[in-house]
């Protein structure tokens, strides 16, 4: 119900590049990786200096004079097997979260981590809705990604801090305890961050404990929300 209330109340402009085919053209450096593509995005100079601050007020500007560029990089993200490629993106959301975070950071960042909510709601909607919209909603997950993550002032995205993490022993019970009853557990964005992690290894297996890893180190380091640009 959550999932199907945001996609039937977030229609905005955003939706005309999906709307109008003329926005969906060829690309000549496509990958299947979406983090390979955030990564690119990440040292693209282009992007340098566009904003003092991160912030949702970033969003309009970033299109109105950046379209080209954004657009190149929604294009570039090729889909040959879509269970494969939405698979990565739910890594890549995680990612975005917990992997951009410096050591000794404690506030998350509060647009990202609707990369990973909305990651989920995508993941919840798709066995339940025609298979000829699926394309169309991944993808309008991944525009959003990409100017979420350049709005935001493309954080470096560091897989290590995820994939040698130490959890120390807790494991997936912990982290339910963390979200029922821990110090953040009236916090409905902190909840459905570590809900959103564990759907997703219940969904894909979860190969060398990433999103466990991932879960652990959001629920330990946790201690607000930041990056609204004051």
């Amino acid at each position: 119900m959550e999932a199907l209330s945001m996609a039937c109340s977030s229609y905005d402009h955003l939706h005309k590049y999906l709307d109008d085919p003329k926005f969906t053209r060829p690309s000549t450096h496509g990958t299947q990786s979406p983090l390979e593509l955030l990564r690119r995005v990440q040292t693209d100079s282009r992007f340098d200096g566009l904003f003092h601050h991160g912030g949702a007020g970033n969003l309009a500007p970033l299109f109105e004079e950046h379209e080209a560029e954004v657009l190149e990089y929604w294009n570039a993200w090729h889909t040959v097997d879509p269970t494969a490629e939405f698979k990565a993106s739910q890594m890549a959301a995680a990612a975005l979260l917990v992997a951009t975070q410096r050591p000794g950071e404690k506030s998350y960042d509060f647009f990202i981590v609707h990369l990973l909510t909305t990651s989920h709601a995508v993941r919840i909607l798709l066995p339940v809705i025609p298979a000829k919209y699926h394309g169309a909603l991944v993808r309008q997950w991944w525009l959003l990604t990409l100017a979420v993550y350049i709005a935001q002032l493309r954080p470096e995205i560091d897989l290590t801090a995820v994939t040698e993490y130490d959890r120390k022993g807790k494991d997936w019970l912990w982290v339910e305890r963390q979200a029922v009853v821990g110090k953040h557990a009236l916090d409905a964005h902190y909840v459905k961050a570590l809900r959103a992690m564990k759907t997703a290894a219940q969904t894909w297996g979860d190969e060398d404990s990433y999103y466990l890893k991932a879960a652990v180190r959001f629920a330990n380091d946790f201690n607000g929300w930041g990056g609204f640009g004051f």
